[in-house]
């Protein structure tokens, strides 16, 4: 990670390639008046390095994953944290040492995203959501705390809504998991499109990480360090599993509406105000559904709401799950 020799970089193809498609996102002008309050430069990293992270490897249900993990002591609060897409684990790294200082941390990049191992097998909500069970049983994780951006969300509320567990509370937002899906364009073409699913799969891994960039971010920029991570992420063919997690997207929605119905532990959701990928009404929704929710809306924040408010998100993180301990 500290060797810039080893980074993966964005060249200029990638970024021509992500230009055209934020021509083709009808979300951009109000992504960029939100960048304009937060005075965002898109070449300051907003940290010149990522803070460190235990990553190691360790082979659940026959599955290869990458995971970082901290445990101090039985006393503390366990979280568990899902990777987010098309980024990975490191994408919490603005907020690990604030939260290890007060949680045993069990982190993980889902099967066939992040550097784990590909698997089109995984590529449902469903499955998802039966290996956020394998992974809990694997370490034996008391009482967790389910916290999932993104792709992770819609796993952790199939987990919940389907297996009997011993689980405190769930963070999620910025996800799918109700119909109707509120979709943004983006999502839309890559729902509903085979021929823009296939765009992305030629495009590959530099012009996904550089285009999620360009449409996810209102406040946080990426270091090289975090781009060369999700871009590795996604080398070697990997962008093309991830679109059949699209193209059964409507499957796995019909798998995870019904059961937001039925969770009843204490549910924080959050989304950013400006989400591109998906809109804040889907978070609205859920938590009117929802018997025991509460909703935070983040301002002028992009669907990378974790990173774009990464102070403010992680003390909202640390007071929920001390409240709810």
């Amino acid at each position: 990670m500290s060797k810039d020799e080893n980074l993966s970089k964005i060249n200029l193809f990638d970024k021509i390639n992500a230009q055209t498609l934020g021509m083709v996102t009808k979300e951009m002008p109000r992504l960029k008046k939100a960048r304009k309050l937060n005075g965002y430069v898109s070449n300051k990293p907003t940290f010149n390095k990522p803070f460190e992270m235990p990553f190691d490897y360790v082979d659940v249900s026959g599955i290869n994953i990458r995971v970082a993990i901290e445990k101090k002591d039985d006393t503390r609060p366990n979280l568990v944290m899902l990777s987010p897409y098309p980024q990975s684990i490191m994408a919490f790294a603005p907020m690990w040492e604030k939260l290890k200082n007060s949680f045993n941390l069990y982190a993980y990049d889902l099967p066939g995203f992040g550097r784990s191992q590909r698997s089109d097998n995984h590529m449902t909500f469903k499955a998802q959501g039966e290996f956020l069970k394998s992974f809990i049983e694997y370490y034996n994780i008391k009482s967790p705390h389910l916290f999932g951006p993104d792709v992770g969300m819609p796993a952790i509320i199939y987990y919940v809504g389907t297996f009997k567990n011993v689980v405190k509370s769930l963070i999620v937002g910025d996800g799918p998991a109700i119909s109707p899906s509120a979709n943004a364009s983006m999502i839309k073409k890559m729902v509903n499109s085979g021929f823009w699913r296939t765009v992305f799969k030629v495009a590959g891994s530099g012009a996904l990480i550089e285009g999620a960039k360009l449409v996810c971010y209102t406040n946080y920029v990426p270091n090289k360090y975090e781009e060369s991570d999700y871009k590795k992420s996604y080398d070697g063919g990997k962008v093309a599993p991830t679109m059949i997690w699209f193209k059964d997207y409507e499957k796995s929605i019909a798998d995870t509406d019904p059961l937001i119905d039925k969770i009843e532990q204490p549910t924080l959701i959050f989304w950013g105000d400006e989400d591109a990928i998906l809109y804040p009404e889907n978070g609205e929704r859920m938590h009117e559904r929802m018997k025991n929710s509460e909703l935070k809306i983040f301002k002028n924040t992009g669907h990378f709401s974790y990173l774009d408010r990464h102070e403010e998100f992680g003390e909202m993180l640390i007071k929920w799950v001390l409240k709810h301990k």
